[in-house]
């Protein structure tokens, strides 16, 4: 049996979460493989926005197994208010709810630390979203991490090692805290993340797979933000590309079968690093509003642009991706004219691939293509698509290489168009 990995192309917040929601009947296992809490899978269906941070998309089905990985770092804190509020909703989250013994803590300090390394950078700060992301995966990559597994063991050691560490780093930063509440609230997030069933998740999907059980890998964030093949340093701390879900679940590379690569119709980026394609004037602002382009998690403003083909190929590339599905068509279904990027000329010298560098000196070169000026949220079938967005479609997909199986024409799940097309 092979997994099915579900990714997003561009600078997140593409609208995994929902088409996670919309395949997971397809599935009986599905495992969230890297990021933390900085993601923020927005679920809308029944009337109800569900904003999730940590926990697998697939939760909403009770027959399926959610597994968060290995490469997933998870903050006990906000993984609670997250589950106490799905709790609330209805969702029993114990009962088909897998955490990986391998996953790491992010502790209170590391949120600590993340807030006064970028406070540290001035002018230069890439733009996290202070929940300790970075540090935490720094002290996985130096060998001096808390995991899930830990608290079993022997946490109080490993604990207040890892904290006097971080401790004597903000001294030497010079930056003022107070960890009081912080930790406290931390610490009793610990005792109800020990209700949970903590696994050896790398055995766990590996036994699902030999007894033919399908599973559906998500990621976090997107492409252009994994950390060596996104707009370095302007990225993530993680590999958000497929084969991140690898080394996330302990899956091998011969297991992985469809790649589910997803991009809107036109780009958004939220935080600081390059973004070609960015518009400064009434349309990106018309973008934004429209497309309701403000954080999941962290509430900021999303940069708008037009759709970045150069990216996209990239992106499709480096994930090895067998089927694609836009989301948030219905952004641009009032605009006269739709641009697209093909390329790009840097300090005169054209590109149709990604160069090395795109901080600066970067010129898109577009395409226009005439826009549908039609109303698409209430259509239910390709057969009602207008001919400009036949078009669009059909550009895209000889652009790209591959062709579009799912197109999204608004937030809610039943919103969501499977196309006949192959």
């Amino acid at each position: 049996m092979k997994v099915d990995v579900l990714l997003g192309l561009q600078w997140g917040d593409e609208g995994k979460g929902k088409i996670v929601d919309v395949l997971t009947p397809e599935y009986d296992v599905i495992a969230r493989f890297q990021g933390g809490p900085n993601a923020g899978h927005t679920l809308i269906f029944g009337g109800k926005k569900y904003v999730l941070r940590s926990i697998p998309s697939g939760i909403f089905q009770g027959d399926k197994v959610n597994i968060i990985g290995n490469g997933v770092v998870l903050d006990p804190s906000l993984f609670r208010e997250e589950a106490e509020s799905l709790a609330a909703s209805g969702h029993n989250l114990k009962e088909r709810l897998l955490i990986s013994k391998k996953a790491h803590l992010i502790l209170p300090t590391h949120r600590i630390l993340d807030a006064a390394y970028e406070a540290a950078k001035g002018d230069d700060k890439v733009g996290t979203t202070g929940k300790g992301i970075g540090p935490t995966y720094t002290d996985k990559i130096s060998r001096n991490g808390v995991r899930v597994g830990d608290l079993l063991h022997n946490f109080d050691e490993k604990y207040n090692k890892l904290k006097a560490a971080h401790e004597e780093i903000l001294k030497r930063l010079d930056y003022d805290y107070d960890l009081t509440e912080l930790e406290a609230q931390w610490m009793s997030a610990i005792e109800y993340l020990k209700e949970f069933t903590l696994i050896d998740s790398e055995e766990e999907i590996n036994r699902y797979l030999a007894s033919e059980k399908s599973v559906l890998c998500e990621g976090a964030q997107g492409t252009m933000l994994d950390v060596d093949f996104g707009s370095y340093p302007f990225v993530t701390s993680s590999n958000t590309i497929s084969a991140g879900a690898c080394t996330g679940l302990g899956v091998a590379p011969n297991r992985i079968g469809e790649v589910f690569g997803i991009f809107k119709a036109y780009c958004t980026r939220v935080g600081e690093g390059p973004f070609p394609t960015e518009l400064f004037d009434e349309v990106g602002e018309s973008m934004c509003e429209l497309g309701h382009e403000f954080g999941a998690v962290t509430g900021r403003k999303r940069r708008c642009g037009w759709i970045d083909l150069v990216a996209l190929k990239y992106a499709i590339m480096v994930n090895g991706v067998t089927k694609l599905i836009m989301m948030k068509s219905d952004v641009l279904d009032t605009f006269e004219t739709i641009k697209a990027c093909v390329a790009y000329d840097v300090d005169g010298v054209e590109y149709d691939y990604m160069p090395y560098d795109i901080t600066e000196g970067v010129t898109p070169i577009y395409v226009d293509l005439p826009g549908w000026k039609t109303d698409m949220t209430k259509m239910t079938s390709e057969n009602e698509f207008p001919e400009e967005f036949n078009a669009y479609v059909s550009f895209l997909e000889q652009e790209l290489g591959v062709n579009i199986s799912i197109i999204s024409v608004g937030p809610d799940r039943d919103q969501t168009i499977i196309r006949d097309a192959e």
